[in-house]
């Protein structure tokens, strides 16, 4: 009896440990969703902006969409992009652009790294630049392109870039547990 009561809760334990592992983030080309929230300084030429939206990116670099909407479900936008073509669709209507790069520079006013949030939002760097591990008393993440990354609050699903500079730039992301 002793040994099935022990046996019973050694397989309760283990089934227990087995629902206690930390949810993964999706791998390349699966989607990611949450709220992104993106903060430009004001400077001598533009005054300061910000966009705040749920946002769900699918697809890589190469290939992929961004849709951001409202609370509601309202969409705001939608990005599109494959070799040779990027589409930006707002209820105002569709543009052309040559990049994401010249996309988000015309929305933002300031170029954002399209192609390394992929990566950032899963909290490494990008493979296409190199990198550094940022030191203490820095917080946990690394540096890229002109780009602080902070992991520091990784574990509850958020991802904070900042670049400094003039003018500063925050891209602030809470991601949906998959």
């Amino acid at each position: 009896m002793r040994l099935r009561a022990r046996a019973a809760g050694l397989g309760a334990a283990l089934l227990l440990a087995a629902c206690a592992v930390a949810p993964t983030q999706p791998e390349v080309g699966q989607s990611l969703s949450g709220r992104l929230a993106v903060k430009v300084d004001g400077d001598a030429v533009a005054a300061p902006r910000s966009v705040s939206a749920a946002f769900e990116l699918q697809g890589d670099p190469q290939t992929g969409r961004l849709n951001l909407s409202t609370p509601l479900g309202s969409v705001l936008a939608q990005a599109r992009w494959a070799p040779g073509s990027v589409v930006l669709v707002t209820p105002q209507g569709e543009r052309q652009f040559t990049d994401l790069d010249a996309l988000t520079r015309e929305v933002l006013g300031e170029s954002l790294p399209v192609a390394a949030l992929f990566d950032w939002l899963r909290g490494r760097p990008w493979s296409g630049a190199a990198s550094r591990t940022t030191a203490p008393p820095a917080e946990p993440g690394f540096e890229q392109l002109g780009w602080v990354v902070s992991l520091a609050r990784f574990n509850e699903s958020w991802v904070v870039a900042t670049r400094s500079g003039t003018p500063a730039v925050v891209v602030r992301a809470k991601l949906d547990r998959p």
